[in-house]
């Protein structure tokens, strides 16, 4: 399978090598609907632009969830 930079999807393995996930754990994700994905016939391929969307969301969503308990992070007056 091409997965060159011109590449729109890719296979489910190859994701997980993306994510430093196994191969079983990426095939989990895909399934419970954590990783986006296509089904092509019976081949399952993950579209490159929804992977990125899904770790952009993912990472506004954590940066969001830090400070929400009011702290910002400096602890100089914790001594």
């Amino acid at each position: 399978m091409k997965s060159g930079p011109d590449a729109l999807v890719i296979d489910v393995v190859e994701a997980g090598r993306r994510l430093g996930i196994s191969r079983s754990a990426a095939y989990q994700a895909v399934h419970a609907g954590q990783i986006p994905s296509v089904r092509i016939g019976r081949l399952i391929r993950v579209p490159l632009a929804a992977l990125r969307r899904m770790l952009d969301q993912a990472g506004s969503e954590a940066a969001g969830a830090h400070g929400s308990d009011g702290c910002t992070g400096d602890h100089s007056h914790d001594s």
